[in-house]
C-alpha cells in the first residue's frame, strides 16, 4: 500500500489516505475507526494495517472511485515521527567530494520535527544564514516495530515501509559548526514523500534507483546499492545501543553529485524547482524561495 497524508484546498488538517493509482482513498472515510495519522497507524500494529488493507479493498470492490491526488495538497509522509535520524557519508562518492572522514564507527545525527515538510510544499530561507543551500537524495526508512540489538539478518523485519527524503542541508552552516542537526534543520528542510510505500512493496531496498532533477538538470544520479552501510546494518547498529520506536524515520544518506561540490557550484536559489525521485516509491518535488 502506499500512504499519504493529503487535505483539500483550505483545509489546515491533513488526513491519512491511502493511493491506488494516483487516487487518495481517505480512511475516515472508508473506515469507521480510522488512524488519523500514520504514527497512530504505525502504532496500532500489524492488526490495525491488515484492517486498512481490508478496508480498501471493500472499498474498492465497491466502485469507489476515491479523489484524483493531483488537485490535493501534501503534507509530510511522516508525521508526528517520534524521532528523526539521518545518516552521515553513507555513500563513498559523497563522502569523497564533500572532503568528509571515513570514520570508523557510523556517523549519526538527529534531524529536528520542524524541518519536515511534503510533496509540492514551497521551502524559504533567509539569504543573509545562507546563501550555500544544497540537495541531498536520500531513501527514507520508517520503523514498524520497536528495534532493540536486533541483528541484521532480522532488521529488515521492523520496517514499515519507506519514502523519498530530500535533506536539504546550509553548508557554510555545516562546514562552521561540529554538528549537523542545525544546517539541515531549518523549516522545511526535510522533505519527505510523496508517499509511504509498505515494505511488502519494496523487494529489496538495496536495488533502488536515487535521482535529483535541479530545473531541469539531472544532478545526482544513483543506486542504494552504493550505500557504505546497506538498510539492515543500520537498523541494527542503532538498535544496538538503544529502542529505535516504531515510526521513526532513518534517512538513509545521499550519493555523490551535490551542489557544493561541483565546478562551479551549484545551489537552490530563489525560484529553484527540486525533484527527487526513487524507483518504486515516487518523485518529491521542493520549490524554492530565498528571502
Amino acid at each position: 500500500m502506499k500512504f499519504a497524508h493529503l487535505r483539500v484546498e483550505g483545509q489546515s488538517v491533513p488526513r491519512l489516505a491511502v493511493v491506488v493509482d494516483e487516487h487518495a482513498h481517505f480512511l475516515d472515510e472508508v473506515m469507521e475507526r480510522a488512524p488519523r495519522d500514520l504514527q497512530e497507524l504505525v502504532e496500532a500494529g500489524p492488526g490495525a494495517q491488515a484492517d486498512v488493507r481490508v478496508a480498501i479493498d471493500v472499498a474498492l470492490a465497491a466502485g469507489a472511485s476515491g479523489v484524483p491526488v493531483a488537485g490535493l495538497r501534501h503534507a509530510s509522509a511522516v508525521l508526528r515521527p517520534p524521532q528523526v535520524l539521518a545518516i552521515g557519508a553513507n555513500y563513498a562518492a559523497h563522502a569523497s567530494e564533500l572532503k568528509l572522514r571515513g570514520e570508523s564507527a557510523m556517523t549519526v545525527f538527529s534531524l529536528w520535527p520542524n524541518s519536515l515538510t511534503g510533496h509540492g510544499q514551497t521551502t524559504t530561507w533567509a539569504e543573509d544564514v545562507s546563501t550555500q543551500v544544497d540537495y541531498e537524495a536520500e531513501l527514507g526508512v520508517i520503523i514498524g516495530r520497536p528495534a532493540r540489538d536486533v541483528h541484521v539478518r532480522d532488521a529488515l523485519d521492523h520496517v514499515f515501509g519507506y519514502t523519498v527524503v530530500n535533506d536539504i542541508t546550509a553548508r557554510n552552516i555545516q562546514f562552521s559548526e561540529a554538528q549537523w542537526s542545525r544546517c539541515k534543520s531549518f523549516d522545511g528542510f526535510t522533505p519527505t514523500g510523496p508517499v509511504v510505500v509498505t515494505a511488502d512493496e519494496i523487494a529489496d531496498p538495496q536495488d533502488l534507483w536515487l535521482t535529483t532533477n535541479l530545473d531541469g538538470h539531472i544532478l545526482q544520479d544513483a543506486s542504494t546499492n552504493e550505500m557504505v552501510r546497506g538498510v539492515a546494518e543500520i537498523i541494527s547498529y542503532l538498535s544496538r545501543s538503544a529502542t529505535i520506536p516504531a515510526g521513526t524515520l532513518i534517512s538513509t544518506g545521499s550519493p555523490g553529485g551535490a551542489g557544493y561540490s561541483r565546478s562551479p557550484q551549484v545551489f537552490l536559489a530563489d525560484g529553484a524547482t527540486v525533484t527527487v525521485s526513487i524507483g518504486g516509491i515516487g518523485s518529491l518535488t521542493t520549490h524554492c524561495r530565498v528571502i
